[in-house]
């Protein structure tokens, strides 16, 4: 069976949420995250941290791509380059869901 990955265009339109199942806590050198079904931790450094906060915050991933570029200063491309490598990585962990807008769907 095919399963098909979302592309970066559906990515950038969803909303990214932390599932109830995962808690996370900011420390002055990491964010650790518990998957409370695994018993896993997780640590990310603070940007990263900062990037999870931007997702809760904002209603698409777009969104929080627009706000860390100008509240990190750096290229838009970077920061988008960045914020997907990690929402990859946390949809892997079950850190993350996202949800997908339907076509035509919109902000």
């Amino acid at each position: 069976m095919t399963v098909l990955q979302p592309n970066i265009d559906e990515i950038l339109s969803a909303r990214a949420r932390v599932p109830d199942h995962v808690v996370y806590r900011d420390f002055p050198a990491e964010v650790v995250f518990l998957n409370l079904q695994t018993g896993q931790y997780h640590g990310l450094n603070p940007t990263a941290g900062r990037m999870v906060q931007a997702l809760q915050e904002h209603q698409t991933v777009a969104q929080a791509v627009d706000h860390l570029t100008a509240a990190l200063g750096q290229p838009r491309e970077r920061i988008q380059a960045d914020l997907l490598t990690l929402v990859a990585g946390l949809l892997e962990r079950d850190l993350l869901d996202i949800a997908l807008q339907p076509p035509g769907g919109g902000d």
